[in-house]
C-alpha cells in the first residue's frame, strides 16, 4: 500500500482549495465523497463508481487535482487507486468550509457534471 504525496494538514490553502472546487465536475466528486464521510470510506477510482460522466483519464486528472489541493487523500493498492475525502483536515484548517460548500450544492450542479477539466 502506497499513499500518494499530499499537503500536510498546516499546508493545506484556502485558494488552492476554492479554485479546484470551482470546476463542476469537482463538486461532484466531492459530493460524491461526501455521501462516505461518515463512515470514513474510500472509493475505488474507477469511473463506473461515480456520478460523472468523462472518460477515464479526465478522471484521474481531476483525482490528482483535488489531491494536490489537499481535498482527497489516495492510497494505492496494486493496480488499484482508492480515494476519500480529508474533511478532517478540511475542518480543522477551516472550519466550517466543506459543509458550507455541500450546502450550496444543490443550485450550483447541473443534474450530471459533464465537464472535460483544465
Amino acid at each position: 500500500m502506497t499513499l500518494l504525496p499530499e499537503p500536510a494538514r498546516h499546508e493545506l490553502r484556502l485558494s488552492a482549495i476554492l479554485h479546484v472546487l470551482a470546476d463542476p465536475v469537482r463538486l461532484r466528486l466531492l459530493a460524491d465523497l461526501a455521501q462516505d464521510h461518515e463512515l470514513d470510506s474510500e472509493r475505488r477510482c474507477a469511473v463506473e463508481e461515480w456520478s460523472v460522466t468523462v472518460h477515464k483519464s479526465t478522471l484521474s486528472h481531476h483525482f490528482k487535482l483535488l489531491r494536490e489541493a489537499g481535498v482527497t487523500s489516495t492510497r494505492v493498492e496494486g493496480r488499484r487507486r482508492w480515494v476519500r475525502l480529508r474533511y478532517d483536515d478540511l475542518e480543522a484548517r477551516f472550519p466550517g468550509l466543506i459543509p458550507s460548500i455541500l450546502a450550496a450544492l444543490p443550485g450550483e450542479l447541473e443534474p450530471t457534471a459533464t465537464r472535460s477539466g483544465d
